[in-house]
């Protein structure tokens, strides 16, 4: 079974087409799918329509939050409720056309476990398009998973994916990013953009801005998640010897000064004596915080395994059941 997740935010007027967009298709290809809607936190009656569409097709099925808690949130609450052994984002402002979703699980039938949509040809405003490719391009250089888009929300992957990722703040848009980290394999297919018909576009500049944040987050969690210290500690070392370099030099200058009359001048108004200590204070602080981030993922990691398995031989799959019982 398919299972379609469709985060929802007054979009009342798009959701009538794109349930019956979605029911063409399934009916057209022979698609055994389900459809979750999870109402944002609308103000308007996109809820009275879901509930319209459950009531009616017993494929459908609804989650209404209290009040908006922004997409990752959505797409978590839709990933616990769906059924399906593979599963599909797509939003609900009918820019994303139905008529592609055979040509994802064509796709995903090659041996891929996420497929992430490419707007190859893009219908949003200048503003959006080149700050976009700028982003995209720093999220391949920094994770080296190199996708065209990977901020589009037309994104399939199998249901193991989902079990092992967990998103949160604006995380949903490196879904490719941390699979890929996992060693899920990736890859993507262009898609039909398609202006939008409704309302107004639900993201604004801070997006952005946001998104590089989420980007520094994504690269340390992908990178350094189970070793914090390899990082921290690297910066620490570092600041600790260029500190130590500063001081040492400084204290040479002192010696030579007034040990031994050479009038090189005081050290006190010297901004090297400033720069080093800071530099030395900052060090330690950088290896003490790597410190208590390995005591942090030694008591909590263990509750999230750090390796993925990609499938087992039937003897390995008894003796741990038998290890459970």
């Amino acid at each position: 079974m398919l299972s379609i997740m469709i985060p929802t935010l007054n979009e009342s007027e798009s959701l009538p087409q794109l349930y019956q967009e979605i029911c063409d298709t399934s009916q057209e290809h022979n698609i055994d799918l389900e459809m979750i809607f999870i109402d944002d936190g609308s103000t308007d009656t996109s809820w009275e329509i879901i509930s319209k569409f459950a009531a009616n097709d017993g494929r459908v099925s609804g989650i209404r939050f209290r009040r908006n808690f922004a997409k990752a949130a959505a797409l978590t609450a839709g990933m616990r409720a769906a059924r399906g052994s593979v599963i599909m984002m797509m939003d609900a402002d009918l820019q994303d056309n139905p008529k592609e979703i055979p040509r994802f699980l064509e796709k995903l039938d090659e041996g891929y476990d996420v497929v992430n949509g490419w707007k190859e040809r893009r219908l949003d405003p200048w503003h959006k398009v080149y700050p976009s490719k700028v982003f995209n391009w720093m999220v391949g250089k920094l994770t080296g998973l190199w996708l065209h888009d990977h901020n589009c929300g037309f994104k399939l992957f199998r249901k193991e994916v989902a079990a092992e990722l967990r998103i949160y703040g604006e995380l949903h848009r490196f879904i490719p990013v941390l699979a890929d980290s996992r060693g899920f394999k990736v890859t993507e297919i262009s898609v039909h953009h398609r202006e939008r018909q409704h309302g107004h576009s639900k993201y604004g500049v801070r997006r952005f801005l946001r998104g590089f944040l989420d980007l520094l987050t994504v690269r340390f969690l992908t990178g350094y998640g189970q070793r914090p210290q390899h990082m921290l500690g690297a910066v620490g070392l570092i600041c600790l010897l260029l500190g130590g370099l500063g001081l040492g030099y400084l204290a040479l200058i002192w010696i030579l000064t007034n040990l031994f009359g050479l009038g090189l001048g005081p050290i006190g108004n010297r901004p090297l004596l400033a720069y080093s200590i800071a530099a030395t204070i900052l060090g330690g602080q950088a290896i003490s915080l790597g410190l208590l981030a390995e005591l942090i993922v030694a008591y909590t990691g263990r509750h999230q395994d750090s390796y993925s398995i990609a499938e087992r031989t039937e003897s390995t799959a008894q003796n741990e059941q038998e290890i459970i019982v």
